[in-house]
């Protein structure tokens, strides 16, 4: 099964707090922080309400 790759490149300082529980559920800490997932329309969904403080690349 395919993987994601995440990292965080913005502050969740001032963010919505939806937005930083969805960040934490992702492992994404500080910045600068990744973590590996899966890819599926659960990771797929999470990516898309942060996806503007995150960076995402495919692994095999």
């Amino acid at each position: 099964m395919a993987k994601l790759r995440i990292k965080l490149i913005k502050s969740l300082s001032g963010r919505r707090e939806k937005h930083i529980a969805t960040a934490k559920s992702l492992g994404l800490r500080k910045i600068g922080s990744e973590t590996l997932q899966p890819d599926n329309p659960q990771t797929r969904g999470k990516i898309a309400k942060i996806s503007y403080l995150i960076t995402v690349s495919e692994e095999d």
